[in-house]
């Protein structure tokens, strides 16, 4: 069509004047410009007359995307609709044009430029998985792999919304860790997405985001766990009812098990367990503990235990600070350990108290359910 519309002016001059048709329409940035950043102006104008039509057109990995845009009133001028926009880094841009003047004549203009590329970017490292089904103790969890030091920014590109609606907010550990919760546990049945809208951020000077990606989950029935290290038990609930007593063996005397709430972050049917890893040097290397559920960052597991007495399970407190659970070598599903495990989703919440030992950090692992929801809101950059 433009081209067509091209070849129909001519040398007609255009809007009265000795210029080349199409010459009077005003595109910036300007034709060819390279390395343009994000915050320029995007516009097309002209001097008399009207813009018929406008088309911009951002081409980055072989992906089209139109911005949207809106003719002004008067016709003389046409911007992006979004008042803020700011030009996508790392792309491609053509404008295509179409004019009148008043006589009625018709004139076009194309052109493009390019965008800065950046040097360095930065990612956000989440969890929970697309598609997935968590417990209701989960908590949205960014790690960064650079500082962020705008960090309402890049807080306000993270967009949660759920279905029924709920409020969340995020709260910022350190200048790399970003976490999102509602004030309580979720609701079963609840649909999250999370929308993340971090491409061409600036999420420090000179550092810019790369990734725009939607992920959505889904909360299933709510399953809480009580640890009472003193009693030695745990008790497991649905839906707020007792389901079953289970017998445990918390951290001994020296190794005491963290207080607080803490949630599933990882499941596995077996794993290793070096004392070498988290600051016990050689006092232990289990090449096969079966049944192991992840509870903190610095290594507090839930799992199976083959190894010890099983008179020691509901009498004693014998571990390095995890919480121990009856098993048999290889793992069974008939025994207490592997009863829990296959009723446990990633994003369960698992209490423990009557330890010796302090609350667990709430940066340590999904432990953000330890601050009130007044100090947890105080943590996000937006407010």
């Amino acid at each position: 069509m433009l081209a067509v519309l091209t070849g129909c002016t001519g040398t007609t001059p255009f809007f009265g004047d000795d210029r080349a048709p199409g010459d009077a329409i005003r595109i910036v940035p300007e034709d060819g410009a390279e390395n343009v950043g994000a915050g320029t102006r995007l516009g097309v104008t002209v001097p008399d007359g009207r813009l018929e039509r406008v088309k911009v057109t951002r081409i980055e990995d072989a992906e089209h995307q139109e911005v949207p845009g809106r003719i002004a009133q008067d016709g003389r001028s046409w911007a992006p609709r979004d008042s803020g926009y700011r030009l996508g880094l790392a792309g491609r841009y053509t404008v295509e044009a179409v004019a009148v003047d008043g006589d009625g004549h018709r004139s076009a203009r194309s052109t493009t430029f390019t965008t800065l590329v950046p040097k360095d970017r930065f990612i956000g490292y989440f969890k929970p998985e697309n598609r997935s089904t968590v417990g209701t103790g989960m908590i949205v969890s960014f790690d960064f792999n650079r500082p962020v030091t705008k960090r309402a920014a890049v807080e306000k590109a993270i967009r949660i919304t759920t279905e029924p609606e709920v409020e969340v907010v995020g709260h910022w550990f350190g200048a790399d860790r970003l976490d999102f919760r509602p004030a309580t546990y979720w609701e079963p049945g609840t649909e999250v997405t999370v929308e993340v809208g971090l491409r061409d951020v600036e999420g420090a000077p000179g550092v810019y985001g790369s990734q725009r990606k939607k992920v959505t989950f889904r909360v299933g029935r709510s399953q809480t766990s009580l640890v009472d290290a003193r009693a030695h038990t745990m008790e497991v609930r649905r839906d707020g009812e007792l389901v079953s007593t289970v017998p445990i063996s918390a951290g001994a005397e020296k190794r005491t098990t963290y207080n607080g709430k803490m949630v599933v972050s990882e499941l596995h049917e077996v794993t290793r367990m070096n004392g070498d890893t988290v600051g016990f040097g050689g006092e232990y290397d289990i090449k096969d503990v079966p049944h192991a559920i992840r509870l903190t960052r610095s290594g507090t597991f839930l799992h199976g235990n083959y190894w010890e007495s099983p008179d020691i399970f509901g009498s004693e407190n014998t571990s390095h600070g995890c919480i121990g659970l009856r098993d048999v070598k290889g793992g069974s599903s008939d025994t207490p350990a592997g009863w829990f495990f296959e009723r446990t989703l990633v994003g369960d919440v698992v209490e423990v108290v009557n330890s010796a030992d302090r609350t667990v950090a709430p940066d340590n692992g999904l432990g953000g359910w330890n601050l009130d929801w007044p100090r947890w809101k105080a943590g996000s950059a937006l407010r």
